[in-house]
């Protein structure tokens, strides 16, 4: 199972507003094994996917799971055509959210976001 979680440039927290996030941790993992060191995949602007025009492939493709603190519905939108569930966590910690999501238990909520308000209307126009 692919699950990435986007950061904040210090690869140590978990990041908000997905659909502008550079940073990613990726973990290839397997619900009852140890976790996988991620592999760090940082997007270029072209590949944020706010801008990514979907016309090639893509660092985060083939995902199945992607966690973040917030995101727009364009966003989720977007993710879901990739056949990405996009999970939304208040959880800071990136490891902690995995292990919560290995293990079925429940992440905890979210913390309010103005970008998210933002992108709600963003995603009132949106191609998504």
């Amino acid at each position: 199972m692919k699950i990435a979680v986007a950061t904040k440039d210090d690869w140590a927290q978990v990041s908000g507003h997905a659909g502008q996030s550079r940073h990613w941790l990726v973990f290839d993992c397997q619900p009852g094994t140890p976790l996988p060191e991620p592999v760090r995949v940082e997007l270029t602007k072209e590949q944020l996917p706010h801008h990514f025009k979907d016309n090639g492939p893509h660092p985060l493709h083939g995902l199945e799971v992607m966690v973040t603190a917030s995101a727009g519905t364009g966003f989720m939108r977007h993710m879901e055509s990739w056949g990405t569930q996009v999970l939304l966590t208040g959880e800071t910690d990136p490891v902690t959210a995995l292990e919560k999501i290995l293990s079925g238990e429940a992440l905890a909520d979210t913390r309010f976001d103005i970008t998210t308000t933002l992108c709600k209307l963003r995603d009132l126009f949106s191609r998504h």
